[in-house]
């Protein structure tokens, strides 16, 4: 009684099953779609890791926050960093996120020729109102794999407090505090101090 053998059938390279691949942008391709016109006006997108994510609408909290933190912080850093509000970061050819603030280093042209590189950030602020988990598992990774010297999470409207995020080493952040109250200051702009009680004022 002979055996039955079971053949395989020969794959060739022509029948291989092909995937899709996922398409990364990078940081030119997406300006170039906003210089274009073919990312809308009304378009609120951030660019991280290539891919994009659309932006949660903007709630009273968040903008309330984001207004009173910046003009606390203009005042205490004067002319030691420039404030600036939800504008492009430009974190590697991959990753252009809009955090809520960035202190940045001085540069006499305001960077007008060309957005910030993550070298020129002291400190970047995302205001957490709908968006803590998304920012705590992607956004605050992203940055300390770039090289963000630090991070402050805003969290609210009910449990408010801020997350801070210090010493990027290995993909993470190595110091990571929770402040509800008293003074908090950017370790690189130990003059920018802010007092606790007048941000949560509402």
């Amino acid at each position: 009684m002979s055996a039955s053998v079971l053949l395989e059938p020969t794959v060739t390279p022509a029948a291989a099953e092909a995937f899709p691949v996922r398409h990364r942008w990078t940081v030119s391709e997406f300006q170039r779609m906003g210089e274009t016109g073919f990312l809308g006006p009304e378009a609120r997108l951030e660019l991280l890791e290539g891919e994009l994510f659309d932006m949660a609408p903007i709630g009273s909290f968040h903008a309330g926050i984001t207004r009173i933190l910046a003009e606390k912080l203009r005042i205490a850093a004067g002319h030691a960093a420039i404030v600036d509000c939800q504008n492009p970061v430009v974190l590697d050819d991959h990753s252009e996120p809009q955090p809520d603030i960035a202190l940045l280093r001085p540069r006499p042209d305001y960077y007008l020729k060309a957005h910030p590189r993550a070298a020129d950030v002291l400190l970047l602020i995302e205001v957490s109102d709908s968006t803590v988990r998304f920012d705590r598992k992607t956004k605050v990774p992203l940055y300390a794999r770039r090289g963000i010297p630090e991070v402050w999470l805003v969290v609210g409207p009910q449990r408010r407090h801020i997350e801070v995020y210090r010493d990027p080493q290995r993909g993470g952040y190595q110091t990571r505090l929770h402040v509800r109250e008293g003074a908090l200051a950017p370790l690189l702009l130990p003059e920018a101090e802010i007092q606790l009680r007048e941000l949560f004022i509402g």
